[in-house]
């Protein structure tokens, strides 16, 4: 009889996880792409775009490419924070709305070049799942040259 009540134990734990993440599947998430308006966005050389489409348009732009696990609680909820919060720290498809003056977009290539040389960005998590997002060597002698660095 003892035997048994461990095993009842965890099915009932195990029955009200699965419970908790199917409820979870029903909190909404914000997985919504702003408009994108040409006349705004970024204007860099074309290996520089390249760069960083590759590598932090996902999470730094409009064009978000929500990959299926972003559809999935928790992770779901994890991904569209990571998202809104690097679209506030910086927006590519909003760039000459929020630097209008040179001044300004040479001081937000600076931060971007500081991140990249800091290896903060792009966020190791982020590169564990998208592989092609990994800098090599090229990839940051672009940015550090397009940030006048």
């Amino acid at each position: 009889m003892s035997e048994k009540r461990p095993r009842r134990v965890l099915r009932t734990i195990f029955v009200l996880v699965l419970l908790a993440l199917v409820a979870a599947q029903f909190v909404p998430v914000d997985r919504s792409n702003g408009k994108v308006d040409p006349a705004l966005t970024l204007k860099a050389p074309d290996d520089v775009l390249a760069v960083l489409r590759r590598a932090c348009f996902d999470c730094h732009s409009n064009e978000t490419v929500w990959p299926w696990y972003s559809y999935v609680a928790p992770a779901s909820w994890l991904v569209a924070d990571h998202v809104h919060e690097g679209r506030e720290a910086l927006n590519f498809s909003t760039w000459l709305d929020e630097y209008p003056d040179e001044v300004d977009q040479e001081d937000a290539r600076g931060e971007c070049w500081d991140e990249v040389k800091k290896g903060k960005m792009p966020m190791e998590s982020y590169v564990i799942l998208h592989g092609e997002a990994k800098l090599s060597d090229a990839d940051k002698a672009l940015i550090r040259d397009w940030a006048g660095n």
